[in-house]
This record gives C-alpha cells, sequence and structure tokens, in this order.
C-alpha cells in the first residue's frame, strides 16, 4: 500500500471520528435540553393550563388567552403569507426564471431568509403601530407573516424546478393554457414539497417572540380583538420566566413544552408528506 493511499485512509478515519463525534455531541445536548424540558414542563401540564387565562402572581391559572392568542396571529400570517409566497415563487420558477426581475427577488427573499426576526418587528413597530397608535394582534400577524414569506417562495420555487420540463411541454401540446398547466400539473408534482415549505414556515413563527414585543405586545385577559394587544405564548413564555413567582416559572415551563412538542410535530408531519411523495 502506496504512502499517499496510507494517509488518505488516515485522513478518512481522523473526518469521520470528528465528524460522528460532533453529531453525537449535538445529539447529547438535544437530548439534555428535552430532558429537562419535559421533566419541568409534564409536572405543570393540566387541565387549567388549557381553560383558564395566565394568573396574578401566585394564584391559580392557565394559558388559555395565550396559546389561542397565539394561534389566531400564527393562522392569520399564514392565511397572508402563503399565498403570496406561492404566487411569487411560481413567478420565478414559471414565467419569470431567467429575467433581472427573479434575480432580484431571490436576492431580497435571501436577505429576508437571514434576516434577525427583530428586524422585522421593528418594521411593523413603524409601520402599523406607530400609525395606528397602538399595539395590536393585527400587527403581529402582519409581523409573522413576513417571515413566512421568504420561505414559502424559496420552497415553491426549489419544488417547482424539480418538476421536469416535459411535463409541461405535454399540457401545452394538448392545448391546455400555461396557468391550467401550473395549476393542474405543475403544482400537482410539487404539491409535497410545498406543504412542507408552509409547514416549516409554521413551525418557525410558532416560537418568535422578538416581533411580537413590538406589535402585539401581550395581553393578561382573554381577547378576540384583533385592533387590540392579545397575549402569545412565546412572550407569555419569556415574561413568566423571568418572573420570581413559582406560579409563573411553572406556566412558563408548561408553554415551552406545548411549543417544542407542536414544533416537533410540524417537522414529523412535514417528514412524513414528503416522504410519502417518494414512495408514490
Amino acid at each position: 500500500m502506496s504512502a499517499r493511499m496510507t494517509r488518505r485512509k488516515a485522513v478518512n478515519t481522523v473526518m469521520m471520528t470528528l465528524s460522528t463525534g460532533a453529531a453525537a455531541l449535538g445529539l447529547f445536548v438535544l437530548a439534555v435540553i428535552l430532558i429537562h424540558l419535559v421533566a419541568k414542563g409534564a409536572g405543570a401540564l393540566n387541565l387549567a393550563v388549557f381553560t383558564q387565562d395566565t394568573p396574578a402572581p401566585m394564584d391559580a391559572g392557565g394559558l388559555r388567552n395565550a396559546i389561542l392568542g397565539s394561534l389566531i396571529m400564527s393562522a392569520i400570517a399564514v392565511a397572508i403569507g402563503t399565498p403570496i409566497g406561492i404566487l411569487a415563487g411560481t413567478y420565478m420558477a414559471e414565467y419569470g426564471r431567467f429575467s433581472k426581475l427573479t434575480k432580484l427577488i431571490r436576492f431580497v427573499n435571501d436577505i429576508l431568509l437571514s434576516a434577525p426576526s427583530i428586524i422585522v418587528g421593528l418594521f411593523v413597530y413603524q409601520l402599523l403601530v406607530v400609525s395606528l397608535g397602538h399595539f395590536s394582534a393585527l400587527a403581529g400577524a402582519v409581523a409573522l407573516a413576513i417571515l413566512v414569506i421568504p420561505i414559502v417562495v424559496r420552497t415553491t420555487e426549489d419544488m417547482l424546478l424539480l418538476v421536469p420540463d416535459q411535463l409541461r411541454e405535454a399540457g401545452l401540446a394538448l392545448g391546455a393554457p400555461r396557468w391550467v398547466v401550473i395549476r393542474t400539473i405543475a403544482y400537482k408534482a410539487a404539491r409535497a414539497g410545498m406543504v412542507t415549505g408552509v409547514l416549516l414556515a409554521i413551525a418557525r413563527i410558532s416560537g418568535e417572540t422578538a416581533p411580537l414585543l413590538f406589535t402585539a405586545l401581550s395581553n393578561n385577559f382573554f381577547s378576540l380583538n384583533l385592533t387590540q394587544p392579545m397575549a402569545s405564548l412565546p412572550i407569555t413564555i419569556f415574561q413568566f420566566a423571568l418572573s420570581p413567582y413559582d406560579n409563573w416559572q411553572s406556566l412558563a415551563w408548561a408553554g415551552a413544552l406545548l411549543i417544542t412538542v407542536a414544533v416537533l410535530a410540524l417537522s414529523i408531519i412535514a417528514r412524513l408528506v414528503t416522504s410519502r411523495k417518494e414512495k408514490a
């Protein structure tokens, strides 16, 4: 065996060892965090968490208003951001694949993907909160929608680009309009990936705190008014975790566990959707 081959095998062994060690370390840290979270949060979970609103210090209560507020703002954000992201991604992949506008959109989209969420919160604060004169759930939903859009745009474009052009050409050869070909052929072929992108966007915004601090603020009472401040799980966790009161800290652990379970569930659903599409 030559010296060069021996050196290559040695380098390969070292790199494999380092890679395996890094992966094991990451899994170990994640396992420690999850175990600690479950140990602290599971004990605080009870029916009152889902049926009662956030309490005063040292009083009994739950997280009903925060859970419902997060669901409402996340739903509005997805309803706003998903159509915009799909339409933008469709233009980039189907109509303007090689245009300068597509390059500009892709560049701006990449910036939004990597931009800190607090910057988005400050932008919406100046745009809506300052102009309207008060915090509101609608402003929080808009901030979250801005975080949804770049994820949906990227996944929509990538999934549509994976659809073979021969499928589009076959549809066009039959005389179908281009928008019909896109809707019935391209979207159908890329559906699993596009759904996965939406699920990943929901997972991204479900734990965002910074944008909501500047937009929706919070509310200790149950409220369905979108024009007024509204409670959310991330902000409630942030406030309760920093408090000196045991009941608030217990609720913070319970809320953190709920968000973690929700994100893990969305990730599992996204993987199942993708794997089912690959088998099909």
